[in-house]
């Protein structure tokens, strides 16, 4: 599944699209995302809308973590009413996360790049976070940081082909940010369904 994106809108530009934004990022590099790297993430906070770095990947469930000594985290969350994943659910826990293109990875091929057109608009991953405490990297030690993860669902027409059992929740619009960051749990999990195959393209092709 997804374990690479790319985010290259300038941060002017994300303030257009949210004018009330709170942005807390400071100089904020373009380019690729790996798991465990520090990436823009949108949240509400006592009512405010604000973005700011968290590193990529949630806390483990515990049974995957036996006999290891560090939790580089999971970058991608399916199953939401696991009793792991289900406490992230709520509206205080939920984020978005911006990007213009993702990954999937081909046999034979290498990357391929998906985007919602060939001029990489800016879109967003449907997210949840949370603040956390544990050892990522072993010669880092045990910290306490923010971190995320994106839902995944079906995959669509688009992505089938490279990734046939999954794809990133993808939000196009403010009206479904808005949703997916303050409905009650299980309408914003409406959300959790595969883009349409006509908004999305293999831009390598």
């Amino acid at each position: 599944m997804c374990n690479l994106y790319s985010m290259t809108t300038a941060q002017a530009a994300m303030r257009a699209v949210f004018p009330k934004l709170l942005d807390e990022t400071g100089n904020l590099a373009s380019g690729d995302i790996y798991p465990d790297n520090p990436a823009p993430v949108i949240l509400r906070r006592n009512g405010d809308l604000v973005m700011k770095k968290m590193r990529w990947g949630m806390p483990t469930p515990p049974k995957y973590l036996e006999g290891k000594n560090h939790d580089r985290g999971v970058t991608n969350v399916r199953n939401t009413s696991s009793q792991h994943w289900r406490r992230w659910m709520g509206p205080q826990s939920r984020c978005v996360v911006p990007f213009n293109a993702f990954s999937e990875f081909q046999r034979g091929h290498g990357l391929r790049w998906f985007a919602l057109s060939t001029e990489r608009p800016m879109a967003f991953f449907a997210g949840i976070w949370t603040n956390w405490t544990s050892v990522r990297k072993v010669k880092e030690g045990e910290v306490t940081t923010d971190i995320f993860a994106f839902l995944t669902t079906d995959a669509n027409v688009v992505v089938a082909p490279f990734h046939p059992k999954a794809m990133p929740v993808i939000l196009t619009s403010t009206a479904q940010v808005d949703q997916w960051l303050n409905l009650p749990s299980q309408e914003a999990l409406r959300l959790q369904r595969p883009l349409d195959d006509d908004n999305l393209v293999l831009l390598d092709d």
